[in-house]
C-alpha cells in the first residue's frame, strides 16, 4: 500500500510542476527521471503491466496480464468491483469471467509474492475485448475420383452460441507438394444455437489422380450485438488427398464428356519424363505436378467428332492417351405436339434443337411423363443425332381425355424438360382412309364407300370428298357418327350423266384439329341419259351452187350425255316431211340437192339413251347488196366484232369465219350468239399470227340468214416474209423509172401500209451499197409510198452515166419486210459533156489574160522584186576619193584599222536634198580645213567614229603630228560615180528621184528652211530609213575633242553602222518619221502603179 501511493504522488507532484513557469524546467526533468525509475522498480515487485481478454463464445471471457509474478508461485485475487461477490483467487496471471455487461467496469488485481504485494486497478469495457472464434475442426475431407469432386464436413458448434449470428467460413484448397493455391472460397452459414453439420464439395479443373490436394477452413463471427474486436480463426488442421503412384503411365480423365467451349485440364500419371502431349494434332504446353507427372490445359474445347478427341501423352519410351466428347446439353425440346389417329394411341413429336454433338452412350434421353396417371414412356436414340423430329407413343387411357404430357430431355451435360396439356378429343387427326369405292345410283348419282381405322364411337366425324371432273373441282363436306373399325358410306347426287369424275376423300374430328391424308383417287364414268340439246349446225351453198351441205360440231361431253352414235339429217316443208339420211359418227356434214321450194333442215343427234331435241336451220339466205369489206386487227389471240343492234333480226346472229388465204371453200368455224347481243369476241386455237381470217356476220330474220358485214383482219399483225418484186421500166440522163408488183397474202402477213424506197449513188461491189442503211445518211435518199395502188414511181433529177443503188421494201403495222435492191446506170448526158470541156477552157484563157496585164504594169516591180541590177565589182570605185579632196592634207590615207583610236567622220551635204554627198575621216588635227579646200565647212559635220578593235596591232606608217591619228573621208557613192561637172539643176532632179543607194541617217541643218525642204523631199523619195531617232543620235563620239566642248550643238552616233558602208542596221522607230513607199515584197504593191510607170 505504501509502495502504491508512493507511485501515485510523484504522479500528482509531475502534473503539478507541469503548470510551472519555464524557470523550473530543470525541476521538472528531475521528477520525471524519479518517475521512470518508480515504474521500474514496481514492475520488478510484482505490479500489473498488461491486461488482455478475448472471447471464443461470447458467454465467458478469458484475460490475461504480465507482471513478475507470472514467473514466481506467488497469489492473485482479481475483483470487479461492480459485480458483487466476483472476486477470484489465482495462482496464475489469467483468469475466466463471464461476459460483462456492455459499458466500463472496475477491475482490481491484487498480486502478492512472500513478503511483497501490487494492487493495480483499471477499466474494462467490451470494447476492448477481441472475438476470436476456436479453430475449426473438419470432420471428413474425401473425394470423388471419376468426377474429380472433393467433399468437405465440418461441425459449426453452434450450440455454444448464446443467439443467433452470422459465421462466414473460408475455404482453400491447395494443390501439389508446393501448396499451390487454387481456391478459395467464401461459405456464409447462420447459426442457430444448436451445432449443425456442414457439407461442401468443389470440382476441380485437375483430375485428382495426378496431384496431391490440401484443405482448410477458418471462420469470422459477424455478430451486430458485439462491439468489441472480431479477428478470424486460426486455420484448421489441413486435410489431404493424395495421389497414387501407379507403375505405368496413364492419362486423366478417360472418355469425359465435356461441355464445349469450356476449358479442361488433362494430365498424366508417369514414372519417367513427359517429353510432349498433344490434343488432336495440337501440341500443348506442359504444367510439371507432383514427381514426373505433368498436365495441359486446352481452353475453349471445339465440339469433337462422333469418335471423340484424342489426348496423347508421350516419353520417351511409351505413350499414353485418353478420349474426350465435347458438346451441348440437351436444348429445350421445341414444337412439342401430341396426337391421335385412332384415339387408341397418342402421338407425342418434338424438335430436339440445337445438336448435342453427343451420340452413343452419351446422346440424350428422352422421357415423356403424364402427370394424371403417373405414366411414362422412354426413348433413347442410338443412331447418330439429327435435327429431325421425334415422336413417343403414349396408350390413351380409358375414361380419360385430358392429358399433361412433361418430356424431359437428359444427357452426360445437363437437363430440359417441356409441357403439353392436351384434350386428346380435340386432338385428333385420322388415319387415311383406305378403301374407297364408287357405285352408281343413276345418271346423275353415286355411292362413295370407304374404310377408317380408328375408335372414333365417342365423337362425330367430319369428312371432305373432293370431286374433279375436267376443268373443274369440287368439294363436299359431310358429317358422319364414328364407328370403330368399320366402313363409311355417303351419296353424292348432282352429278353430270356420262361424265368421268375422279373422287377422294379425307377426314377429321368434327372439333377439327387437322385433315388427314387424302385417300387414293378413284375414276368413275356416270350412266349416259339423252342429250340435252341438239348440235350447232350451220348451212352452206357447194362451190357450184346445186347443192346445200349442212355442217355440225359434235356436241360437248356435258350436252352429249354419251356417247354418240349417229346423227338423223331431215329436210320438211309446208307440204311434207322426208327423212333424208343417218349419218354415223364421227362424220360431221351431210348434203343434199336444192330444191325448187325452200325447207327446214333438222338434225338430230342419237346416243344408247335416246335421241337429243332437234336443231333446226333455213335454207332460206336474204341478199344484201350494200355491202363493204372492213378490216379489223385483234388483240391478243382474240377478234373483237360488233354491229348495231338491228330490231328485224328476230333469231341470232351468226359469225362465220375462215382462212381466206386458201383457195378452197372457205369454211372454218361459226358461232352463234344472241339476237340481243352487239358484240362478241371469237377466239379460236386455230388463229395464228400473221394469218388472213375473212369474217362474216350473219342475222337470221323469218327463218331466214342475211350477210350484214363482211370483215378481213388479222390476229396480229407481222412483217413482210418477202420483198416487192420491182423491175426498171425506163431509164434516161437524169430519170429512172421502175415499177413492181403486188405481194401474195399470205407471204404479206398484214395489213400493207406503203413501200420505202431508197436509192443512192453507188457501185455494186462496194461495202456501202451492200450495208445501205438510210437513217443518218445524208448520201441515201427515200421516198415512202403511203398510196398502196400505186405500183410505179419515176425518179428525176439524177446524174447521166452514174450507177444508183435502188432498194424497196414494202411495210406493215407488224414491221419492215426484207429489202430488194438492184443497180442502174442512167443514160450519157452530151450538153453536159460539152459544158464540162467549155467551163475549164474559158477558166484558163481569163486567167492567161489577168495574169499577162498585171505583169505588164507591174514590170519594174518585178524586175526589182525578182531580179534587180547587180553591179560588177570589177567597176566598183567605193573605196577611191576624189584628188580634190585628198590635196592639201598629207594627212589623208586609206581606211586603217587603229584599235582604241577614234577617229571622225565627216558627212556632207547638198542644200537641196537632205542627203550625205562625201563622208571623210579625219584626225583632230585637220578640224578646221586649211585654205584652199573646195569643201564649205558649213555643209560638213563631223561624226566620232570608232572602228572595232582589232587583237593584231598593225603598224601606222605615217603618224600626224598634231592628233596622231588617221582621218577617213565618207562621200556619198553615187555622188562618186557620177561627172564632176554635171549641172547643179540635173544633180538636184536626180538625187530627189533617183533610187541609190542612202545614208541611214537625217542630220540636222542650221538653217530652218533647207531643213524643211529637206524633209519634205526625204518624204517623197523611197528608199532605206535611217534605223534610229536622228534627235537623239550624239555625232561625236564621247572621246573625241568636239564632245568636250560644251557649246558644241552636235551630238555622238547612237547607231552602229557598218565599216563598208554609210547605212545604220536597225530601222528607225520614229513614228513622224515616213513609211517606205517603194522597194520591198508587199501585196498591195503589186496592185499599186509608181509614179514613172
Amino acid at each position: 500500500m505504501n509502495i502504491y501511493l508512493f507511485w501515485r504522488q510523484p504522479s500528482q507532484m509531475v502534473d503539478s510542476k507541469r503548470m510551472r513557469t519555464s524557470n523550473f524546467q530543470w525541476l521538472l526533468s528531475t521528477f520525471v527521471l524519479l518517475y521512470l525509475m518508480v515504474q521500474v522498480n514496481s514492475y520488478k515487485n510484482g505490479t500489473l503491466n498488461s491486461l488482455k481478454c478475448t472471447t471464443k463464445n461470447l458467454v465467458g471471457w478469458d484475460c490475461s496480464w504480465k507482471g513478475a509474478f507470472e514467473e514466481a508461485n506467488g497469489t492473485s485475487e482479481v475483483c470487479i468491483e461492480d459485480r458483487p461477490r466476483s472476486c477470484y483467487q489465482l495462482k496464475k496471471t489469467n483468469f475466466k469471467i463471464p461476459a460483462l455487461l456492455p459499458g466500463d467496469h472496475e477491475i482490481t488485481v491484487r498480486s502478492s509474492y512472500g513478503l511483497e504485494s501490487s494492487i493495480s486497478n483499471f477499466t474494462l469495457n467490451e470494447k476492448n475485448v477481441s472475438l476470436i472464434p476456436d479453430t475449426p475442426e473438419i470432420l471428413s475431407f474425401s473425394a470423388d475420383f471419376p468426377t474429380s469432386t472433393l467433399f468437405l464436413e465440418w461441425n459449426d458448434k453452434g450450440s455454444n452460441f448464446p443467439y443467433h449470428m452470422t459465421i462466414i467460413w473460408e475455404i482453400k484448397i491447395l494443390r501439389t507438394e508446393r501448396r499451390e493455391l487454387v481456391k478459395l472460397e467464401t461459405y456464409n452459414m447462420t447459426v442457430n444455437g444448436q451445432d449443425t453439420v456442414h457439407r461442401w464439395s468443389w470440382a476441380s479443373d485437375l483430375p485428382l489422380e495426378c496431384a496431391t490436394h490440401y484443405v482448410s477452413i477458418r471462420c469470422y463471427f459477424d455478430s451486430l450485438y458485439f462491439s468489441g474486436h472480431k479477428e478470424w480463426s486460426n486455420w484448421s488442421q489441413m486435410k489431404e488427398i493424395p495421389w497414387s503412384p501407379l507403375p505405368y503411365l496413364k492419362a486423366y480423365p478417360q472418355d469425359k464428356v465435356v461441355l464445349a467451349g469450356s476449358d479442361i485440364t488433362f494430365c498424366c500419371v508417369s514414372q519417367t519424363k513427359v517429353q510432349v502431349a498433344q490434343i488432336g494434332s495440337t501440341f500443348c504446353p506442359l504444367i510439371p505436378l507432383d514427381g514426373e507427372n505433368v498436365a495441359i490445359k486446352v481452353r475453349n474445347i471445339s465440339v469433337s467428332e462422333n469418335s471423340g478427341t484424342n489426348v496423347i501423352f508421350t516419353t520417351e519410351d511409351d505413350v499414353c492417351g485418353t478420349v474426350i466428347f465435347a458438346g451441348f446439353p440437351p436444348d429445350i425440346p421445341q414444337k412439342l405436339n401430341c396426337e391421335t389417329h385412332d384415339l387408341k394411341e397418342i402421338i407425342c413429336t418434338w424438335n430436339p434443337g440445337r445438336p448435342t454433338g453427343l451420340v452413343g452412350p452419351r446422346n440424350t434421353n428422352y422421357i415423356l411423363f403424364e402427370s394424371f396417371s403417373s405414366k411414362y414412356v422412354t426413348f433413347k436414340r442410338a443412331e447418330p443425332f439429327t435435327n429431325e423430329s421425334y415422336q413417343l407413343f403414349f396408350h390413351v387411357l380409358p375414361n380419360q381425355e385430358i392429358y399433361n404430357f412433361t418430356l424431359k430431355a437428359q444427357n452426360p451435360l445437363g437437363k430440359s424438360e417441356s409441357t403439353k396439356l392436351v384434350n386428346i378429343t380435340e386432338r385428333v387427326s385420322p388415319h387415311t382412309p383406305t378403301s374407297l369405292k364408287v357405285e352408281d345410283i343413276n345418271s346423275t348419282a353415286v355411292t362413295l364407300s370407304w374404310h377408317l381405322l380408328g375408335n372414333f364411337v365417342q365423337i362425330n366425324l367430319l369428312c371432305q370428298i373432293e370431286i374433279n371432273k375436267a376443268n373443274s373441282k369440287q368439294e363436299l363436306n359431310a358429317t358422319i357418327k364414328g364407328v370403330d373399325n368399320a366402313d363409311y358410306l355417303i351419296d353424292v347426287h348432282k352429278l353430270n350423266p356420262y361424265t368421268k369424275y375422279t373422287f377422294r376423300i379425307r377426314c377429321s374430328s368434327e372439333t377439327f384439329w387437322k385433315w388427314s391424308k387424302w385417300s387414293n383417287e378413284k375414276q368413275h364414268i356416270t350412266q349416259e341419259a339423252i342429250p340435252s340439246k341438239g348440235p350447232d349446225i350451220w348451212r352452206e351453198r357447194s362451190s357450184d351452187g346445186r347443192n346445200l351441205v349442212i355442217y355440225w360440231k359434235p356436241l360437248p361431253i356435258n350436252e352429249a350425255h354419251g356417247k354418240i352414235l349417229s346423227y338423223n339429217v331431215s329436210c320438211s316443208s309446208h307440204e311434207e316431211t322426208q327423212f333424208l339420211s343417218e349419218v354415223l359418227d364421227p362424220q360431221h356434214k351431210a348434203e343434199l340437192p336444192l330444191g325448187k321450194t325452200d325447207c327446214i333442215i333438222s338434225v338430230v343427234a342419237k346416243n344408247s339413251a335416246g335421241p337429243s331435241p332437234p336443231s333446226k336451220i333455213a335454207t332460206i339466205e336474204i341478199p344484201n347488196d350494200d355491202l363493204q369489206v372492213e378490216q379489223v386487227v385483234g388483240i391478243g389471240k382474240k377478234i373483237l366484232l360488233s354491229w348495231h343492234r338491228d330490231p328485224n333480226m328476230t333469231c341470232d346472229y351468226v359469225i362465220k369465219w375462215c382462212n381466206s388465204s386458201r383457195s378452197e371453200h372457205c369454211l372454218m368455224d361459226w358461232k352463234k350468239v344472241p339476237s340481243n347481243s352487239t358484240e362478241t369476241i371469237i377466239e379460236s386455237d386455230q388463229f395464228h399470227s400473221g394469218v388472213r381470217y375473212q369474217f362474216f356476220l350473219y342475222g337470221c330474220r323469218n327463218q331466214g340468214y342475211q350477210l350484214l358485214r363482211s370483215v378481213i383482219g388479222y390476229i396480229e399483225e407481222l412483217a413482210p416474209v418477202v420483198a416487192p418484186n420491182f423491175t426498171v421500166a425506163d431509164t434516161s440522163a437524169d430519170s429512172i423509172l421502175v415499177k413492181w408488183e403486188d405481194i401474195p397474202v399470205e407471204e404479206l402477213r398484214g395489213f400493207l401500209r406503203g413501200y420505202l424506197f431508197y436509192f443512192q449513188k453507188g457501185e455494186k461491189d462496194t461495202l456501202k451499197m451492200r450495208g445501205l442503211e438510210p437513217v443518218g445518211s445524208s448520201d441515201v435518199k427515200i421516198k415512202n409510198i403511203t398510196d398502196i395502188s400505186q405500183k410505179t414511181l419515176r425518179i428525176a433529177d439524177l446524174q447521166g452515166k452514174t450507177s444508183y443503188h435502188l432498194v424497196l421494201q414494202a411495210y406493215t403495222d407488224g414491221g419492215l419486210g426484207p429489202r430488194k435492191s438492184m443497180f442502174v446506170v442512167t443514160k450519157e448526158n452530151s450538153v453536159g459533156l460539152i459544158i464540162a470541156i467549155l467551163i475549164p477552157v474559158a477558166v484558163a484563157v481569163i486567167v492567161g489574160v489577168v495574169t499577162s496585164i498585171l505583169c505588164y504594169r507591174k514590170r519594174e516591180w518585178i524586175k526589182e522584186t525578182f531580179y534587180p541590177d547587180i553591179p560588177n565589182p570589177e567597176n566598183c570605185k567605193a573605196l577611191q576619193f576624189q584628188k580634190s579632196v585628198c590635196e592639201g592634207s598629207n594627212a589623208l590615207k586609206t581606211l586603217e584599222m587603229n584599235p582604241c583610236t577614234p577617229n571622225n567622220v565627216e558627212v556632207l551635204e547638198t542644200r537641196a536634198v537632205p542627203k550625205i554627198e562625201d563622208t571623210e575621216i579625219i584626225s583632230p588635227v585637220a578640224e578646221h580645213p586649211e585654205e584652199g579646200s573646195n569643201t564649205e565647212p558649213e555643209n560638213h559635220v563631223v561624226v566620232s567614229y570608232c572602228p572595232p578593235i582589232i587583237e593584231e596591232e598593225i603598224p601606222n606608217p605615217v603618224v600626224d603630228e598634231a592628233g596622231g591619228t588617221n582621218q577617213v573621208i565618207y562621200m556619198d557613192v553615187q555622188s562618186m560615180y557620177q561627172p564632176q561637172a554635171k549641172p547643179e539643176e540635173e544633180q538636184d532632179i536626180d538625187s530627189v528621184v533617183g533610187a541609190g543607194y542612202k545614208p541611214q541617217m537625217r542630220l540636222p541643218i542650221n538653217s530652218a528652211l533647207e531643213e524643211t525642204a529637206a524633209e519634205d523631199d526625204i518624204d517623197k523619195t523611197a528608199g532605206y530609213r535611217p534605223q534610229a531617232n536622228v534627235n537623239t543620235w550624239n555625232l561625236v563620239s564621247p572621246d573625241s575633242p568636239r564632245s568636250t566642248d560644251s557649246n558644241s550643238e552636235v551630238v555622238s552616233f547612237g547607231s552602229p553602222c557598218s565599216i563598208n558602208s554609210r547605212q545604220f542596221l536597225i530601222p528607225p522607230k520614229d513614228e513622224d518619221s515616213p513609211k517606205s513607199n517603194g522597194g520591198g515584197w508587199s501585196f498591195t504593191n503589186f496592185f499599186q502603179n509608181k509614179p514613172n510607170d
